[in-house]
C-alpha cells in the first residue's frame, strides 16, 4: 500500500458514494486508474464493505446502552453459545469479547424504556451462560467515528 492508496482509503471513508472520477481527482488519478486501485484494495481485503449510516433517532431508536455481561464460565462452549445467541438479537449492534471485569460488552439500541426492559429480560433470561448484566445508558454521543486513522 502506498501513499495514494492511503489517500484513496481516506476519501472513501469520508464518502464512498462519489464517482470514481471525483475520487480520482481528489487523489490525483484518472478514473480508470482509480477504479483499478479500488478494485485491488477490495481484493486485498482492505475494503470489507460499503454501508449507509442511518440516523437511529429518526428511525425511532432514541436510547443507546452499553451492557457489560459476565458469564458463568469461560469455557469454549459457553462463549460460543453466548456469541451465537447474541448474534440473533437485532438490537445488539456490537458485541465485544473483553479482557477485564466483564466478559462481553454489548452496544444496543432501544426505542424507549419499555423496549429496553424487554431487551434486558431477553438478555438475562434467554442468553446462555449469563451470570450478571450491568447496563449503562448513553446520554449523548460525544464522538462517533466509523473511519480508521490513515
Amino acid at each position: 500500500m502506498d501513499l495514494i492508496d492511503r489517500k484513496l482509503l481516506r476519501e472513501l471513508q469520508l464518502d464512498s458514494r462519489r464517482s470514481v472520477q471525483v475520487l480520482g481527482d481528489a487523489v490525483g488519478l484518472s478514473a480508470s486508474a482509480c477504479h483499478r486501485r479500488i478494485r485491488a484494495l477490495e481484493d486485498a481485503g482492505f475494503i470489507s464493505s460499503y454501508v449507509a449510516k442511518l440516523d437511529a433517532s429518526r428511525l425511532g431508536y432514541t436510547m443507546q446502552f452499553f451492557i457489560e455481561v459476565g458469564l458463568t464460565s469461560q469455557s469454549e462452549g459457553v462463549l460460543e453459545a453466548f456469541e451465537l445467541a447474541v448474534a440473533e438479537i437485532p438490537e445488539v449492534l456490537e458485541c465485544h469479547l473483553m479482557a477485564g471485569q466483564s466478559d462481553y460488552i454489548l452496544r444496543v439500541v432501544c426505542r424507549d424504556h419499555e423496549d429496553f426492559e424487554r431487551l434486558h429480560r431477553r438478555l438475562s433470561a434467554q442468553l446462555p451462560g449469563v451470570a450478571r448484566i450491568h447496563s449503562n445508558l448513553s446520554i449523548r454521543t460525544v464522538k462517533a467515528r466509523t473511519g480508521l486513522p490513515l
